[in-house]
């Protein structure tokens, strides 16, 4: 299965880059993890948020591959722990080819791309910075399959 993080943002910083790197490279084979970073959106004065977010989010769906699955980050969505990641991805990887998980610009996403979207998903009520956001996302995936796996990385 093909695991596609899709986000709006700048240039991350080299510890972004290196922590996603070490996570993704002890997924399992059968899960290659994919980055789609689509360029943000200029912020000028007299643009709205809510322009700004239809901008960036029809950048997003035009990445959006028929069939896939495609779960958004949002403020608003469910919460899991780990065991409900894992059960998530195990469902993923029997029902789907590709999963997109999807992480917009500083403004959110437009309502066209959460009803784009199968699910929303939330990391927790805080807010944290897009770089944050994508080390924490690539980590819940290692763990995720990693408890798939009776690997012992997991503790409860």
């Amino acid at each position: 299965m093909q695991i596609r993080v899709i986000n709006v943002a700048q240039k991350m910083p080299a510890w972004v880059d290196t922590a996603c790197h070490d996570y993704s490279r002890r997924l399992p084979r059968e899960l290659a993890l994919e980055f789609v970073t689509l360029p943000l959106t200029s912020r000028k004065a007299k643009q709205s948020s809510t322009h700004l977010k239809q901008r960036e989010s029809t950048l997003i769906i035009e990445k959006l591959s028929k069939g896939s699955m495609n779960i958004a980050l949002d403020e608003n969505g469910d919460c899991w722990d780990s065991k409900q990641w894992s059960l998530q991805l195990k469902r993923w990887m029997f029902d789907f080819s590709q999963v997109n998980l999807i992480i917009g610009g500083p403004d959110g996403l437009s309502e066209a791309c959460l009803t784009a979207c199968h699910q929303k998903v939330a990391l927790g009520r805080m807010t944290m910075p897009h770089a944050l956001v994508r080390v924490v996302l690539v980590e819940q995936l290692y763990r995720a399959s990693t408890i798939l796996q009776g690997h012992p990385y997991h503790r409860e």
